[in-house]
């Protein structure tokens, strides 16, 4: 306790604190009262000084709450705050990392003529099945399309054929869609039909 919050407190509160045992009587002077004679007002005295005491930690323990549960809450607000940081950034990568494994499929339809182009297209399977281990374990999916039944929330239509009015089915692939963490950061470019 600072000098300055001892000067607020009454004569009672500012007395140092005393390692009490309970065999030996406690001197008042050394807790800063001086009793008056009267038993009465000495009685009374003691018990102002016991009140304002039980006012006081009352305040403290009320103060030490409130400031224990704002820390608490700022720890989690920062926890959570963190935690979508991460998530942001591994999404702005993944985002980032997305036209490298369309360049991939690209190169993968590709027909091979002879066995370098073989190997070499061997090599490419091998790096995206590589690059999409890792991302997956980050959170990230293909998702499904072709022969799937039409979701506008994972699947963006570019042509459509059939007339029927029942279903709507995915007949084919133009642009892989992924979600990272189930949140769709790109839908696929699909082709439906009506069926």
């Amino acid at each position: 306790m600072s000098d300055y919050d001892r000067e607020d407190q009454p004569e009672a509160v500012q007395a140092e604190i005393i390692e009490l045992d309970e065999r030996e009587p406690i001197d008042p002077l050394a807790l800063g009262l001086i009793l008056p004679d009267d038993p009465t007002e000495r009685e009374q005295m003691l018990l102002r000084a016991i009140a304002q005491a039980q006012a006081d930690a009352s305040a403290y323990l009320d103060d030490l709450q409130r400031v224990a549960a704002d820390f608490d809450n700022y720890r989690k607000r920062t926890q959570r705050d963190l935690s979508l940081s991460i998530e942001r950034a591994a999404e702005r990568v993944v985002e980032r990392v997305l036209p490298v494994l369309d360049t991939f499929d690209a190169a993968l339809a590709t027909e091979v003529e002879t066995p370098a182009e073989q190997k070499l297209l061997s090599g490419m399977l091998g790096t995206r099945d590589q690059l999409l281990d890792v991302l997956s374990a980050e959170g990230l999916e293909v998702i499904p399309t072709t022969g799937e039944p039409f979701d506008p929330e994972v699947h963006e239509a570019m042509m459509a054929t059939g007339t029927g009015n029942d279903a709507i089915v995915v007949a084919s692939e133009m642009r892989k869609g992924y979600t990272l963490k189930g949140k769709v950061i790109r839908a696929a470019l699909v082709s439906v039909n009506h069926e």
